[in-house]
């Protein structure tokens, strides 16, 4: 998928939110590559090469450069969605408090996700490698699978309120 470069109906912040929910999306692909990789026995030489490749392709894996990494910075972007993004939502478009509930739900979902991959990671260097390349490959699938559709609905019910409002990021620091 590539990065959308355009501004959606004037929409900044908008397009700030696309633009790094592409760079999820693709880093997590290449993730998932690894696991499958990993889970088919891939020698421990190409699963680094592998991840050093991600460290080098984008710019979400240039600032963070291995997997645990990653994890934070997905935790720190639901945050600030949690933090500033929604109570916005709230204030813009009350109707859309049971939506933003459920967005919340998720981010604390994919947050047990992200420290169940957390986990595994810290885990490789450990005994019994297989089990945990193994676990490591099915939280990195389960996180890709809830991660992306969390993703898609966001964008979805959220476009029309950004739009609407032309919201950039600095209009939601006003409280």
């Amino acid at each position: 998928m590539e990065v959308r470069s355009h501004t959606p109906a004037g929409s900044p912040l908008l397009a700030e939110l696309l633009r790094v929910h592409d760079w999820l999306r693709r880093d997590l692909r290449q993730c998932q590559e690894i696991a499958r990789a990993t889970r088919e026995g891939a020698a421990a030489v190409r699963v680094r090469e592998q991840v050093r490749e991600l460290e080098t392709s984008g710019p979400l894996w240039r600032l963070r450069a291995n997997c645990l990494q990653y994890c934070a910075l997905v935790h720190s972007h639901h945050r600030l969605e949690d933090d500033v993004l929604f109570p916005a939502m709230r204030r813009y478009a009350p109707e859309l408090g049971k939506l933003v509930d459920r967005l919340e739900r998720d981010h604390r979902e994919v947050a047990a996700l992200l420290d169940r991959v957390t986990t595994a990671a810290e885990a490789l260097t450990g005994p019994r490698p297989d089990d945990v390349r193994a676990r490591l490959a099915a939280a990195l699938d389960r996180l890709a699978e809830h991660l992306l559709e969390h993703l898609e609905l966001e964008e979805k019910t959220l476009a029309p309120v950004l739009i609407k409002h032309q919201l950039r990021p600095e209009d939601l620091m006003r409280r």
